[in-house]
């Protein structure tokens, strides 16, 4: 467990739900990733992400898939691609990334509380 925070630092941190309406492979990147297109509904809009997700995802199987993720980092330039968002996840046993998700549909946009 790390260090305990106030409630307000959590607050700082926007973690949105949003649709992957695009995807595809990333061989540029050092560590096998997917390129990914979310869209986080009418306020944010369309976001793209690196994420190091090959081991239990294909570009195919992601598109329509809900998603989380913390919209107000800075973007990331990851070789030739710009990553806006962090798209967040936990590790499996071996240390692949599963992604977080809700457990029923809810509104692209619709920030984590």
């Amino acid at each position: 467990m790390t260090e305990t925070i106030a409630y307000a630092d959590f607050e700082r941190v926007d973690i949105r739900t949003g649709t992957i309406v695009e995807a595809s492979p990333f061989p540029e990147a050092r560590k096998p990733a997917i390129k990914i297109v979310i869209d986080f509904g009418p306020e944010i809009g369309l976001k793209k992400s690196s994420a190091q997700i090959t081991a239990h995802y294909t570009p195919e199987s992601l598109v329509g898939r809900q998603v989380l993720g913390v919209v107000n980092f800075p973007p990331r330039q990851i070789g030739p691609f710009r990553s806006e968002v962090l798209t967040l996840g936990f590790e499996d046993k071996a240390g692949a990334i599963v992604l977080a998700a809700t457990d029923k549909p809810v509104p692209n946009g619709k920030r984590l509380l």
